[in-house]
């Protein structure tokens, strides 16, 4: 079975912050991670990349960390990507982002992603 992908965006350097969590459960549960912030090159000893659009695909996952607005401004960028799943995590959602995302094709997840790999954000 082959090593499922997962785009971070809004991926953080900061441990204390859900998109640092993010980054680390989605490693602990085996997924090969690509943390996208464009003021950061690394994060959590991984490449960091600018944009979605640079990230390698294909995407089994992408899990946004990102305020609602702009969400909006990626979500092409995103479904260019043709990702399997699109998670947006607490805070990062929005009923206009949500009916965008689907309109353009995409699974939308509107749930925490740290959960959905089976960790809770307390533990890490």
């Amino acid at each position: 079975m082959a090593t499922k992908t997962v785009a971070i965006l809004g991926a953080s350097s900061n441990r204390d912050k859900f998109g640092n969590k993010s980054v680390r459960a989605h490693l602990q549960q085996g997924f090969k991670v690509f943390p996208v912030n464009p003021r950061a090159e690394t994060i959590e000893g991984l490449k960091c990349y600018p944009s979605i659009s640079e990230v390698p695909g294909p995407l089994d996952r992408v899990s946004i960390y990102l305020p609602p607005a702009i969400g909006l401004e990626v979500i092409e960028e995103v479904a260019a990507c043709k990702p399997n799943e699109v998670w947006l995590n607490p805070g990062a959602e929005s009923n206009e982002l949500i009916r965008r995302a689907e309109e353009l094709g995409l699974h939308v997840v509107v749930a925490c992603s740290i959960l959905g790999v089976g960790l809770s954000p307390a533990s890490l």
